[in-house]
């Protein structure tokens, strides 16, 4: 009778289960079924704020460019009232909006403009036709500051009659102030782009998941792995019918909302995504709080099962959620355990490579040091090693320069210095560094430049030099022994006609590399692992800053390899021109109008004729010395003779003097002949023999050219050198220095005494001021200032100098020498007082040379 009451019992409870599971599944049913349909609304919600948030933003753009066109007009306006306008377009100032305004007379091609210089339209492009408020706009381009901008021209009319143009430059920086400081929390991404050119011409500021930007369209596809042709070509129709586009792509393994946004009238573009978890932020908002009601309900569920059964079963079950927390806790700690071996293993190979490296020269100079105190008394030996362990110091500040570079760039320190420079400057200095390195290895450097159009550019000469090195020194390190490697500098078709388009190729056939290691050779610390390579020292960072000053810049580099057959390095940038009038002078001076250039290359011919009819000198080029002489034999009046003969150098076949002869026989006595040569050529010396006779080194530029002739002209003797070595001299010089490191003060002593000077060193900044202030004038010719010292820094102490009550202490040179190497460290001496920067490791020939120039003013 018990054994049935339990029974029943047992029913009843199975049944009371099997009810409560049942309600509660129906009530999970309903539960998700409206959670489901609370996300698809506030998705599309979502989707309809994003469609306002991008109207909003095209809204405040075109506010913007609309208030720029009327401004612009009443501008116009205003100047058709004047009587003097182009003297209010000189004194114009410019703004954070307006860049440079400029005016151009109805009927002229040439105009004037607030920078100073001639303006003329043929730097922009209005082609498109795109217009805003009625008034053209052009294309956007790179202004003069490296900053993306456009121009608005619109015309000056006075009486009803058109008398001028007017053209304004805005920068696209100036909408960053008006929109928004966020988009989406910072989880969205933004450009603006222009619609003609697709490069993206503005990342308005906390817009972005990352610091690195995309520079155009094809770019943004590019990185975000939008290679689906029927979604491209989508996109191209947008852009040509200037309509709206949004559509689902997954971006860094996030499925997101991509959008294309036309602004006025399809002349720009908003380009992006947001992340669909940000856009459905608040729908998991509500299904989390649902789900927590869903989980409470659930857990008031189990209590009551755990009421219904035995002490017994509920301590069963308790002791299995601890062993299921206590697995799921384990796996989480193996989880990380294993990450932080991963972390320390990335931190070991890193240390482990950099100790390596770090220890290889060190290790030179600390042996060679040993040797050196040996051998001291032995002058061969002690130039020797000195030379050793020069090289050895030279490789390990290379090491510690690579690791600053990757520091200053990751923190966004790294300023470009645009100046002004000339190619032949820079594949010459490029050419000292390289062809000895390749010569020692027994390997041949060729050097190509073709289709240059400009040789003059505006840049930063020191990083571009800083990417050929990295490019051409990893190219002698990775070929072998009688290898081949080529420069090639080839000049593109240009864009823009204030742009000079360069590809720079760099190509050799070494070893080669994988297309696994191809896939993360631009990352910082990766160099190839292999038998051949490893011995090759290195930080592994020399491709990433390269990559990074590229992009810097504006450019591109690309790369392709095959093991075992080479490597080729290309890289593709753009240089603004000079707006400067061609030298033409000087070829008049000379009286050279006309040259013979004997070339088997048509190329070479070609780039020679291209480049000397930009100074108005007239160059026929010939492929022989056959046609070379039947030329010259032809030439017989004044006007046809030729000034200048260039001859390569495989065009003579017997010894060049005969040669020589033969050419004047026909062009006359005095005629300067100059043998275009390479490098390795053996029959090079034998020329300067013969009088008037010069060589001038492959490749050809006409500054080259140019520096020849005057040498050829000048007859610069050698005791000139003699004076210019002399006029460097320190000897008898009286010097103040506050260092406060002893032995980089007895470095600075023992080199100064070695230039027969000589030098008071104080301990800090406060010293130095007391002992100049209790000096007698004229006593010292200059000072050398650290900068980091304690009781007062070199930078407090140059003020303080400058401020004292004599005549010498505002005309002294104060020279600062400090391991502090940044530009901003420089700027900071500067603006503090001082003369120049030297950074340390002093080099002892500039700072003769610094020191000597600064003397030389003062007197």
């Amino acid at each position: 009778m018990k054994k049935k009451r339990n029974e029943s019992k047992m029913d009843k409870g199975f049944s009371l289960l099997i009810s409560i599971i049942l309600v509660f599944t129906f009530l999970a049913i309903i539960v998700f079924s409206v959670s489901h349909k609370i996300s698809k609304e506030m998705a599309a919600s979502a989707t309809q704020n994003l469609n306002e948030s991008l109207d909003l933003i095209k809204c405040t753009i075109e506010a913007i460019l609309n208030k720029e066109a009327e401004y612009q007009r009443l501008m116009a306006q205003g100047i058709a009232a004047m009587e003097e306008p182009e003297k209010y377009i000189r004194e114009y100032t410019r703004s954070e909006t307006m860049m440079k305004i400029a005016l151009i007379r109805s009927g002229e091609t040439e105009g004037i403009s607030s920078t100073g210089e001639v303006f003329t339209e043929a730097g922009m492009d209005f082609s498109a036709g795109g217009t805003i408020d009625g008034l053209p706009v052009s294309q956007s381009y790179l202004n003069y500051m490296g900053t993306w901008a456009y121009c608005i021209k619109c015309p000056v009319v006075r009486d009803g009659q058109e008398i001028a143009t007017l053209y304004v430059e805005y920068v696209y920086d100036s909408f960053d102030k008006s929109l928004p400081e966020g988009f989406y929390n910072k989880r969205a991404m933004l450009y603006i782009m222009d619609a003609e050119t697709e490069r993206f011409v503005l990342k308005p500021k906390g817009m972005g998941e990352r610091s690195a930007g995309h520079l155009n369209l094809t770019d943004f596809y590019r990185a975000n792995d939008i290679q689906e042709e029927g979604l491209r070509e989508d996109v191209e129709a947008c852009l040509k019918e200037n309509k709206n586009i949004m559509f689902y792509h997954d971006v860094r393994s996030k499925n997101s909302l991509n959008y294309m946004w036309a602004v006025n009238d399809g002349t720009i573009y908003l380009i992006g995504y947001v992340p669909i978890e940000a856009i459905q932020q608040e729908g998991r908002s509500v299904n989390q709080n649902i789900l927590i009601v869903v989980a409470v309900m659930l857990i008031a569920f189990f209590l009551c099962c755990l009421l219904y059964y035995l002490n017994q079963r509920q301590q069963i079950k308790i002791r299995k959620e601890r062993e299921i927390e206590r697995e799921i806790s384990n796996q989480r700690l193996a989880e990380a355990l294993q990450a932080a071996q991963i972390a320390s293993n990335s931190k070991t190979m890193f240390l482990s490579n950099m100790s390596h490296d770090i220890r290889t020269p060190m290790n030179a100079v600390i042996g060679f040091t040993t040797l050196l105190a040996r051998d001291a008394e032995n002058p061969d030996k002690v130039r020797e090693y000195t030379k050793k362990i020069m090289a050895s110091g030279q490789h390990l500040l290379s090491l510690i320069n690579d690791i600053l570079d990757v520091s200053k760039i990751e923190s966004g320190k790294v300023v470009l210095n645009v100046e002004e420079f000339t190619l032949n400057d820079l594949v010459s200095s490029v050419d000292a560094i390289i062809r000895p390195m390749a010569e020692a290895r027994d390997q041949r450097f060729f050097v190509e430049v073709t289709g240059i159009k400009h040789e003059c550019l505006l840049g930063d000469e020191t990083r571009i030099n800083q990417i050929l090195i990295n490019l051409l020194s990893n190219a002698v390190k990775y070929t072998p022994t009688g290898g081949k490697i080529w420069l090639r500098i080839i000049g593109l078709k240009q864009r823009s006609s204030q742009y000079e388009h360069i590809r720079i190729e760099v190509e050799d056939n070494g070893y080669g590399m994988t297309q696994e290691y191809l896939k993360t050779i631009f990352d910082a610390f990766t160099r190839a692992e292999n038998s051949t390579t490893n011995k090759v020292q290195g930080t592994g960072l020399g491709m990433a800053i390269t990559k990074n000053i590229i992009e810097l810049m504006g450019g591109t580099i690309e790369v392709s390899s095959e093991v075992n057959q080479g490597s080729l390095f290309r890289v593709d940038l753009e240089f603004r021109i000079p707006e400067r009038q061609t030298d033409k002078c000087f070829w008049m001076e000379k009286g050279i109008s006309r040259i013979l250039v004997a070339d088997a290359e048509e190329e070479v011919c070609g780039n020679i004729r291209t480049l000397m009819g930009a100074v108005d000198v007239k160059a026929d080029t010939v492929h022989s010395l056959e046609e070379a002489l039947s030329l010259l034999q032809g030439c017989g009046s004044e006007q046809d003779k030729y000034h200048v003969i260039l001859l390569e150098s495989n065009l003579v076949k017997t010894s060049v003097l005969q040669t020589v002869d033969r050419l004047r026989e026909e062009a006359g006595y005095m005629i300067p002949v100059l043998l275009l040569a390479e490098h390795d050529e053996e029959k090079m010396e034998s020329i300067l023999e013969a009088e008037n006779t010069a060589i001038l080194i492959k490749p050809f530029f006409v500054s080259a050219f140019k520096e020849k002739i005057k040498e050829m002209q000048a007859e610069v003797a050698q005791s000139g050198e003699n004076k210019t070595e002399e006029s460097n001299s320190l000897e008898g010089m009286h010097f103040l220095a506050a260092e406060d490191n002893e032995i980089n003060a007895e470095i600075l002593r023992e080199i100064l005494m070695l230039e027969k000077a000589e030098c008071d060193i104080v301990e800090n900044g406060q010293l130095a001021v007391e002992r100049f202030d209790s000096s007698q004038e004229g006593e010292y010719d200059a000072i050398l200032m650290d900068v980091q010292m304690p009781v007062m820094n070199g930078y407090d102490a140059t003020r303080a100098i400058r401020n004292l009550r004599r005549e010498d202490a505002k005309k002294i040179p104060i020279i600062a020498m400090t391991a502090n190497a940044f530009a901003e460290d420089e700027r900071e001496a500067l603006n503090a007082g001082m003369d120049v920067h030297l950074a340390k490791p002093i080099d002892i020939e500039l700072l003769k040379q610094v020191i000597r120039q600064y003397t030389k003013n003062n007197e």
